[in-house]
């Protein structure tokens, strides 16, 4: 098994009062929920999608598992909107990265519904590792806007998959090889709606940390604005000349995620 070290961070914004992002941190899954639907609605979302990634935690994952447990979490988020008629239409993006097996070989898994987002950086490149589900996405994909008209555009916040919808989403699940060395980033859009790719790969090359590239990541997308909520979780995997002590790293200032008596 691949070693990694993992930071993680989160804060609520310069603008919202309630942080409705979750995220989670594990030996074999990382991801971010970034809840949608206000008050009472959106974090509950995003904590019963975290709260069934939870439970895909642990060594020899099947990636046919990491959609079941999405397409579980659309079926709770529904059934608690229908139980909570003042909490109808919430919903949450998710994405993440995970260890599975396939052939005994262990890879990674990408995997993401809506508009959070799963980058890899290896050797001084930084590239996403998951593709946008949002109006946005789908114009700059036509080749009617660019990427920096995207940043300003007017449906820019607009998704088109989410969990929590009728019929379900369909979830991207890319498998990956593991390459010794490369770190990938996982983040709701309250961090690239402020910062460029450009930005986030010159705050990566200047924390050799991963705990301190989280922090880092969100505190520059206070700076520029913190509009929304911000989760970052940074995960490292062990260069090939790693001393064999190399463990995974958590971020004590940043929970899990909160416990849940939802489900």
């Amino acid at each position: 098994m691949i070693g990694v070290s993992v930071g993680a961070c989160t804060d609520v914004g310069v603008v919202r009062s309630l942080n409705e992002d979750r995220y989670y941190v594990g030996s074999c899954l990382w991801a971010v929920a970034d809840g949608m639907g206000g008050h009472a609605a959106g974090e509950v979302a995003s904590e019963i999608v975290i709260n069934q990634l939870r439970e895909l935690d642990y060594d020899h994952l099947e990636q046919q598992a990491i959609v079941a447990a999405l397409m579980a979490a659309n079926q709770a988020v529904l059934r608690y909107g229908a139980e909570n008629p003042e909490s109808r239409g919430l919903g949450s993006t998710v994405t993440g990265v995970a260890r599975v097996d396939i052939g005994g070989a262990e890879h990674w898994a990408v995997f993401n519904v809506g508009d959070s987002r799963v980058y890899r950086d290896y050797d001084g490149v930084l590239a996403r590792a998951t593709l946008d589900h949002s109006e946005v996405e789908e114009l700059i994909l036509q080749g009617v806007i660019t990427p920096e008209q995207a940043r300003i555009h007017s449906s820019r916040s607009v998704i088109t998959r989410s969990i929590g919808t009728k019929p379900a989403p369909q979830i991207d699940l890319w498998v990956l090889p593991q390459t010794p060395g490369e770190r990938f980033v996982i983040c709701s859009d309250g961090l690239t709606g402020e910062l460029t790719d450009e930005l986030i790969q010159q705050i990566l090359a200047e924390c050799a940390d991963p705990e301190v590239a989280a922090r880092s990541l969100v505190d520059a997308a206070l700076e520029a604005g913190g509009n929304d909520n911000i989760s970052v979780v940074v995960v490292d995997t062990a260069p090939d000349d790693a001393d064999p002590d190399y463990a995974e790293i958590t971020n004590p200032r940043s929970n899990l995620s909160s416990e849940s008596e939802l489900l």
